[in-house]
Protein backbone atom coordinates (compact mmCIF):
# COMPACT_ATOMS: atom_id res chain seq x y z
CA UNK A 1 0.00 0.00 0.00
CA UNK A 2 1.09 3.31 -0.88
CA UNK A 3 2.22 6.69 1.30
CA UNK A 4 -1.16 7.80 -0.40
CA UNK A 5 -3.36 5.55 -0.70
CA UNK A 6 -2.24 4.72 3.45
CA UNK A 7 -2.94 8.06 4.28
CA UNK A 8 -6.46 7.96 2.49
CA UNK A 9 -7.65 4.89 3.74
CA UNK A 10 -6.89 6.19 7.52
CA UNK A 11 -8.52 9.55 6.31
CA UNK A 12 -11.78 7.72 5.38
CA UNK A 13 -11.73 5.48 8.52
CA UNK A 14 -11.39 8.35 11.49
CA UNK A 15 -13.45 10.84 9.33
CA UNK A 16 -16.67 8.24 10.50
CA UNK A 17 -15.70 8.28 14.23
CA UNK A 18 -13.40 11.16 14.95
CA UNK A 19 -14.83 13.86 12.86
CA UNK A 20 -12.66 16.53 13.93
CA UNK A 21 -9.58 14.87 13.52
CA UNK A 22 -7.51 15.66 10.38
CA UNK A 23 -4.98 13.15 9.18
CA UNK A 24 -1.88 15.62 8.49
CA UNK A 25 0.76 12.83 7.14
CA UNK A 26 0.53 8.93 7.23
CA UNK A 27 3.63 7.47 6.45
CA UNK A 28 5.62 4.40 6.23
CA UNK A 29 8.97 4.71 8.08
CA UNK A 30 9.66 0.99 7.72
CA UNK A 31 8.24 -1.95 6.03
CA UNK A 32 6.65 -2.58 9.59
CA UNK A 33 6.22 0.89 11.03
CA UNK A 34 3.32 3.70 10.12
CA UNK A 35 4.19 7.24 11.34
CA UNK A 36 0.62 8.92 12.16
CA UNK A 37 0.77 12.52 12.41
CA UNK A 38 -3.23 14.27 13.65
CA UNK A 39 -4.55 17.34 14.66
CA UNK A 40 -7.34 18.56 15.73
CA UNK A 41 -8.59 22.10 16.63
CA UNK A 42 -7.91 22.05 20.64
CA UNK A 43 -4.86 20.29 20.11
CA UNK A 44 -3.98 16.80 20.50
CA UNK A 45 -4.13 14.67 23.63
CA UNK A 46 -3.07 11.19 24.90
CA UNK A 47 -6.43 9.93 25.01
CA UNK A 48 -6.97 11.02 21.35
CA UNK A 49 -3.99 9.60 20.42
CA UNK A 50 -5.42 6.28 22.23
CA UNK A 51 -8.72 6.54 20.70
CA UNK A 52 -7.15 6.68 17.19
CA UNK A 53 -4.57 4.03 17.70
CA UNK A 54 -7.77 1.74 19.23
CA UNK A 55 -9.78 2.92 15.95
CA UNK A 56 -6.79 1.37 13.64
CA UNK A 57 -6.09 -1.35 15.86
CA UNK A 58 -6.07 -3.97 12.84
CA UNK A 59 -3.32 -2.21 10.74
CA UNK A 60 -1.57 -3.27 14.27
CA UNK A 61 -2.11 -6.62 13.16
CA UNK A 62 0.24 -5.49 10.36
CA UNK A 63 2.88 -3.13 11.50
CA UNK A 64 3.18 -1.10 14.51
CA UNK A 65 1.62 2.26 14.25
CA UNK A 66 3.09 6.21 15.90
CA UNK A 67 0.10 8.36 16.37
CA UNK A 68 1.70 12.35 17.77
CA UNK A 69 0.31 15.60 17.17
CA UNK A 70 1.88 17.58 14.75
CA UNK A 71 3.98 19.54 17.12
CA UNK A 72 5.92 23.45 16.03
CA UNK A 73 7.45 21.78 13.38
CA UNK A 74 3.81 20.80 11.66
CA UNK A 75 4.67 18.91 8.32
CA UNK A 76 2.58 20.48 5.42
CA UNK A 77 1.43 17.55 3.09
CA UNK A 78 -1.54 19.51 1.45
CA UNK A 79 -2.71 22.00 -0.47
CA UNK A 80 -4.85 23.38 2.45
CA UNK A 81 -2.23 23.35 4.65
CA UNK A 82 -0.05 25.61 3.00
CA UNK A 83 -2.57 28.12 2.65
CA UNK A 84 -3.33 28.13 6.09
CA UNK A 85 -0.44 29.34 7.08
CA UNK A 86 0.62 31.60 4.16
CA UNK A 87 2.98 34.41 6.13
CA UNK A 88 4.93 31.58 7.99
CA UNK A 89 8.25 30.42 7.90
CA UNK A 90 8.22 26.83 6.07
CA UNK A 91 11.37 24.60 5.15
CA UNK A 92 10.18 22.82 1.31
CA UNK A 93 12.50 20.15 0.33
CA UNK A 94 11.90 18.98 -3.41
CA UNK A 95 12.49 15.31 -5.30
CA UNK A 96 14.95 16.43 -7.82
CA UNK A 97 17.19 20.37 -7.83
CA UNK A 98 15.77 22.98 -8.66
CA UNK A 99 18.46 25.74 -9.67
CA UNK A 100 21.17 23.47 -8.01
CA UNK A 101 19.06 23.46 -4.70
CA UNK A 102 17.08 21.11 -3.40
CA UNK A 103 15.81 22.75 0.06
CA UNK A 104 13.90 25.80 0.16
CA UNK A 105 13.84 28.04 3.90
CA UNK A 106 11.72 31.03 3.93
CA UNK A 107 8.22 32.47 4.20
CA UNK A 108 5.40 31.28 2.33
CA UNK A 109 3.98 33.67 0.57
CA UNK A 110 1.14 32.27 -1.98
CA UNK A 111 -0.47 28.63 -1.93
CA UNK A 112 -2.38 27.83 -4.63
CA UNK A 113 -3.83 24.15 -5.79
CA UNK A 114 -0.93 23.69 -8.23
CA UNK A 115 2.09 25.08 -6.24
CA UNK A 116 3.37 27.05 -3.17
CA UNK A 117 5.09 30.28 -3.58
CA UNK A 118 8.53 30.69 -0.91
CA UNK A 119 10.21 33.53 -0.52
CA UNK A 120 13.46 32.20 0.38
CA UNK A 121 16.91 32.78 0.25
CA UNK A 122 17.88 32.40 -2.85
CA UNK A 123 14.49 34.36 -4.08
CA UNK A 124 11.15 33.90 -4.38
CA UNK A 125 10.36 30.16 -6.38
CA UNK A 126 7.05 28.51 -7.22
CA UNK A 127 7.40 24.72 -6.37
CA UNK A 128 4.39 23.15 -7.87
CA UNK A 129 3.13 20.70 -4.94
CA UNK A 130 4.23 17.03 -7.47
CA UNK A 131 7.32 18.30 -6.60
CA UNK A 132 7.80 18.33 -2.89
CA UNK A 133 9.22 15.38 -0.92
CA UNK A 134 8.64 16.77 2.36
CA UNK A 135 7.75 20.09 3.91
CA UNK A 136 7.44 21.28 7.20
CA UNK A 137 6.91 24.72 8.98
CA UNK A 138 9.72 26.31 11.01
CA UNK A 139 9.23 27.61 14.84
CA UNK A 140 9.58 31.61 14.87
Amino acid sequence: MTSKSLQTDIERRLGAVEPDVEVILAERVAATRVRLVIDRPGGVDLGLCERVTSHLRDLLNEVGLEVSSPGPQRPLTKPDHFRRFVGRRARVRTREARDGHKSFTGELVGASEDEVTVAADSGVVAIPYSEINRSNLLEG
